[in-house]
């Protein structure tokens, strides 16, 4: 059965990828056989090939199709041309592409890469702010009860204990004489919340992800936040991630070694009341620095009060690797470590900052602990 002209449209965009003969890119050969002409550098088939791409496939779709173009056929061009990145869909692989390469684009792409950037740090708060202002407003937010009259601010608990005895039996309703609220956010920087995080090539989505979060947790005014990330040397990006987001990951520069108990060293100056300090190291751990040092230091961040966890990856992807050895010594040390999916990471920062049994509460969401 032959196919439709969309259908073949869509064999040969996929073909120009996955066929290992190859298909010519654009729809000059629809209807004739195959030719051996690969991806190749025509800009114009290039363009024309992106165009069917988002077109005629749904959009999670043409992530991994893109992504796959730029692994399987070194289509690194795409990064190096204006008119053909203005064309790409923006997602979190191009993102970490364009920081492992960002010393090679040319400068006249720069501004589109910038573009491309921006919005996807824009999609990425959309999906995280709201519930991380929630989750952190719930945590810290909900001890003194103030006057000021929102149906959002109702401590509905407290209102329903306190005017059981209005209870109305012939109208079988419970009639509150007094309603009781949340305090509204409070200025003072009631906690200190540390992100230290991985920025070895392996971490790419994390980083992201975490740069992105860390930026978040800036503009809380209840949270004094800290964003730092390490490969074998420290780089603190608190300034920079509560300016722009964007410029804190063009900042980051992927791929090197890596010295954990570095970065975890100079994160301690920032430690002024253990109690009220959350510590997230976002880490494969693979430490190429001390590795006694790391267990050390985090086993008497712990011990100080301090609430710690270590994300072994912070993304939508799969299983992550990571060095087994190391991670459970710090999970026996009471430091959980596990990877977690973002949607997740509000929930686990309200229970820390609420006092919550973190490894309890990890398992309680379903996520598998080391």
């Amino acid at each position: 059965m032959p196919l439709t002209e969309e259908e073949a449209i869509m064999d040969q965009a996929l073909a120009a990828i996955y066929d290992p003969e190859g298909m010519a890119l654009g729809r000059d050969s629809i209807g004739s056989a195959p030719r051996s002409a690969g991806l190749g550098p025509s800009a114009p088939h290039i363009a024309r090939w992106l165009g069917d791409v988002r077109t005629f496939f749904p959009e999670e779709v043409v992530s991994i199709i893109q992504n796959d173009a730029m692994e399987r056929k070194g289509w690194k061009q795409l990064l190096f041309e204006p008119e053909l990145l203005a064309s790409v869909k923006p997602d979190i692989q191009l993102v970490g592409t364009l920081m492992l390469l960002k010393s090679k684009i040319p400068e006249r792409t720069k501004e589109t890469a910038r573009v491309l950037v921006q919005a996807v740090v824009d999609d990425l708060v959309r999906r995280l702010e709201n519930d991380i202002r929630q989750a952190v407003a719930g945590a810290l937010n909900r001890r003194r009860h103030s006057p000021l009259p929102s149906l959002n601010g109702i401590d509905w608990k407290l209102t329903i204990r306190r005017n059981l005895k209005h209870y109305n039996r012939e109208r079988g309703m419970l009639i509150p004489e007094k309603f009781y609220f949340f305090d509204r956010a409070r200025q003072s920087k009631e906690w200190t919340v540390i992100l230290d995080i991985d920025q070895s090539g392996s971490m790419a989505d994390s980083v992201i992800w975490a740069s992105v979060t860390g930026s978040i947790f800036a503009s809380l005014p209840a949270l004094d936040t800290r964003v730092v990330v390490f490969d074998t040397q420290v780089v603190d990006l608190t300034e920079t991630c509560a300016n722009d987001p964007v410029d804190m990951l063009f900042g980051i520069q992927l791929g090197g070694g890596t010295d954990i108990q570095k970065s975890v060293a100079y994160c301690e100056q920032f430690i002024e009341e253990p109690k009220k300090t959350l510590f997230i190291l976002i880490s494969d751990l693979y430490e190429g620095g001390s590795q006694a040092g790391l267990i050390r230091r985090m086993r008497e961040m712990r011990e100080s009060g301090v609430r710690t966890l270590c994300l072994l990856a912070l993304s939508d992807r799969g299983k992550p690797f990571y060095d087994e050895r190391v991670a459970s010594q710090l999970a026996r040390d009471g430091t959980p470590c596990f990877a977690c999916t973002p949607d997740m990471l509000p929930t686990l920062v309200e229970g820390a900052l609420k006092g919550s049994d973190l490894p309890n509460l990890v398992k309680s969401l379903g996520i598998e602990p080391v």
